[in-house]
């Protein structure tokens, strides 16, 4: 989506809710403001940290308030940018500030590996849930995100959704299990390119530029060539064809690229880090009491075994799990650490 329009929703402009105001959410606020998408007085924030909200009020004139309810009872639609362990506590919310109410929020979350089923469990299977994820280029304005949909959602509610994101830069609809690809094409391309313009830096430094020099001719040739990919709707490898003369300086520093397995090592980028991602989505954690307990969890971020005799169950972790997690190494565990039967 690349149209800019003003969000409305069935009774006029459309109020738009922030559960968290920090870096990312503080950028969609100033674009959504800036952009003339969303009047200042229709966005309202809040946040475990106080004085973010405060300087956000401060410069666009949103409203900021000090409570998660407050927020989710004023928006139309709801932005969770919060930490991904905080999302459950604020679905809470969001259904004490929607009890005994006609209508609810639209629920969108950029929290990274919290998936629509939790989501739509945490509130209920009514509310209308997209999950999206986003990348830091919305800090200024060049936003490239991916979105996804629950079932409750209509394609009117993901075309709101997707002009709010189009504000911002560039959104497109996929089904979630392409946002793990998403993530580890566009999420965390950002840093692949700060590499890569670290890289041309070093190589003109190394070639008797100066750093200042450098670094501003690369992070200029890089904009300047995405622009030419997207303005032309040309293949990049037929842009590339057009500037490698035969026997030329392009055609040298290429074959030296591709000698040094750069284009793999790109490829494999996006693909370890779509791994990660989906180890992420698929992590546990665990929340039921274990024998002899009543408060403490046993709560992890890696995959956990789980066993079941019947109606009972115990979950365990391989201590070189554990070892990542600042766990405790013992030999009478024989290898494994784990739950009771309970």
């Amino acid at each position: 989506h690349d149209t800019k329009m003003v969000l409305a929703g069935e009774s006029g402009a459309l109020r738009v809710g922030f559960v968290g105001a920090g870096m990312m959410a503080g950028a969609m606020m100033k674009g959504l403001v800036k952009t003339g998408t969303c009047a200042a007085e229709h966005i309202a924030a809040s946040d475990a940290y106080q004085p973010c909200v405060d300087a956000l009020a401060k410069e666009l004139g949103v409203r900021g308030v000090s409570s998660n309810m407050e927020v989710a009872g004023f928006a139309d639609l709801l932005i969770i940018a919060v930490k991904p362990q905080m999302v459950q506590q604020v679905c809470g919310d969001i259904v004490k500030s929607s009890a005994g109410k006609s209508s609810k929020p639209i629920v969108v979350s950029i929290a990274a590996g919290v998936t629509l089923s939790s989501l739509s469990g945490w509130l209920d299977s009514s509310y209308r849930v997209v999950r999206v994820m986003p990348n830091t280029p919305c800090l200024v304005g060049e936003l490239a995100a991916a979105y996804a949909s629950n079932s409750a959602c209509s394609d009117a509610d993901s075309a709101i959704v997707g002009s709010m994101l189009g504000a911002l830069g560039s959104s497109f609809k996929v089904k979630e299990s392409d946002l793990d690809a998403v993530t580890g094409l566009s999420g965390s391309g950002p840093a692949y390119v700060f590499q890569f313009i670290e890289a041309l830096s070093d190589g003109g430094v190394r070639a008797g530029l100066t750093r200042p020099v450098a670094t501003e001719l690369a992070a200029k040739t890089v904009r300047g060539a995405a622009t030419m990919v997207l303005e032309t709707g040309k293949h990049p490898g037929e842009l590339k064809d057009q500037v490698t003369s035969p026997g030329g300086t392009t055609i040298a520093g290429v074959h030296a690229l591709e000698v040094g397995g750069m284009r793999a090592a790109v490829m494999n980028a996006v693909v370890a880090a779509t791994e990660r991602s989906k180890e992420l989505g698929h992590s546990k954690i665990e929340t039921r009491p274990r024998r002899g307990e009543i408060g403490p969890r046993l709560r992890c971020d890696v995959p956990l075994r789980e066993e079941r005799r019947g109606r009972r169950w115990r979950v365990t972790a391989g201590i070189a799990q554990l070892g990542r997690l600042g766990g405790t190494r013992s030999r009478s565990c024989e290898g494994r650490v784990g739950g009771e039967w309970a």
